[in-house]
């Protein structure tokens, strides 16, 4: 290898001189060309790592006439683990595949969103990815950036975008039809911000799965994603009817229903079943451990990547709903035969 001067980073000339071949052929395996050899590309690309050469991507852009860049804009500004889940496998697997994310956390669907997209637009992106719970924010999306390619991630199907989730509906009507399968015939749910597209759509699957099983119709309660409101929620519901399960939005509300539950003397599950949904990494040590649906969020992420290249290299995309399995644990069971249910929790 040719020594280069001390201080100087670099190029593709020392490139070509490590792996022992012109400079031209470096730029077709930057370039992804198809008319490499594998053992050229091999070459080529063990001399990039010993050198530690990094390409000039704005160089790259002039030649290509492309900056294969995805535009990802999310509007959740706090640390839910789904989102984040989704969006660190994106970016695993476009860097493994030559591509980069450019990232803008909206903060709601007001003012100020035209701005966040156009910020990814100046950055040259080839497709846009929302990761959001409204279906507001997809259509102002598709209003703004005509012409690029959309890809959603919810399973809410409409014209012009591309969709990769998972099947929301047909989670949380299986986690109903397995309390059903209990013996239950008092199931409660715990749901969502009414805006919320994934909200909806579990408790559609909810009200299809109790409606088929002609149960009795409790009107669900709704709110927010988090323990705390799990807790408030749990306390009103010991308030009311005597019931024998929940199913909640999320394990977070499923946690904060367990501790309102255990805190006034109802027993899980030996008085109440509960089933979250999402199957976070803590589920499995919950007290007593969590029956969830399981969002596999990194498959979302992985596959969300490969359809938005897939379309951009001219393969075509196509929408992706990945199943929602029922991980079953201990805090479902069989209804029970007698409630250890405190008659304080009854007054109103």
């Amino acid at each position: 290898m040719n020594a280069r001067p001390a201080g100087r980073a670099p190029n593709i000339r020392d490139v070509a001189a490590a792996a022992g071949v012109s400079h031209q052929t470096v730029s077709r395996v930057l370039n992804n060309s198809p008319k490499i050899r594998d053992k050229t590309r091999l070459a080529v690309l063990a001399a990039i790592e010993e050198i530690g050469y990094r390409p000039n991507q704005a160089a790259r852009v002039l030649a290509s006439q492309r900056t294969r860049m995805i535009g990802v804009l999310s509007t959740h500004s706090t640390a839910l683990y789904g989102p984040q889940a989704i969006m660190i496998a994106m970016e695993q697997e476009a860097n493994a595949n030559g591509y980069r994310l450019a990232l803008v956390t909206a903060m709601g669907i007001g003012v100020g969103v035209e701005d966040d997209i156009e910020r990814l637009l100046a950055q040259g992106v080839e497709a846009i990815v929302v990761i959001a719970p409204q279906a507001k924010l997809v259509s102002t999306v598709a209003a703004a950036a005509p012409g690029v390619p959309l890809f959603v991630a919810d399973s809410l199907d409409r014209p012009g975008a591309f969709n990769v989730a998972v099947n929301q509906y047909q989670g949380s009507y299986q986690a109903v039809q397995h309390l059903i399968e209990l013996g239950h015939t008092e199931i409660l749910h715990v749901g969502g911000p009414q805006n919320w597209i994934e909200a909806d759509e579990r408790m559609q699957g909810f009200l299809a799965a109790i409606g088929e099983a002609e149960l009795r119709m409790h009107p669900p309660i709704l709110g927010e994603h988090t323990a705390s409101f799990g807790y408030q929620a749990g306390k009103e519901l010991l308030r009311g009817d005597p019931f024998t399960a929940v199913f909640a939005l999320n394990d977070q509300v499923a946690l904060g229903l367990i501790h309102a539950f255990r805190e006034a003397g109802v027993r899980v599950p030996e008085d109440v079943s509960v089933v979250g949904f999402d199957d976070v990494p803590d589920a499995g040590h919950f007290f007593p451990p969590l029956t969830t649906v399981r969002q596999d969020f990194s498959a979302v992420g992985r596959r969300m990547v490969q359809e938005v290249i897939a379309q951009l290299e001219g393969e075509g995309a196509r929408s992706v709903i990945l199943p929602a399995p029922l991980l079953v644990r201990e805090s479902s069971a069989r209804v029970p035969t007698r409630q250890n249910w405190p008659e304080k929790n009854r007054e109103n």
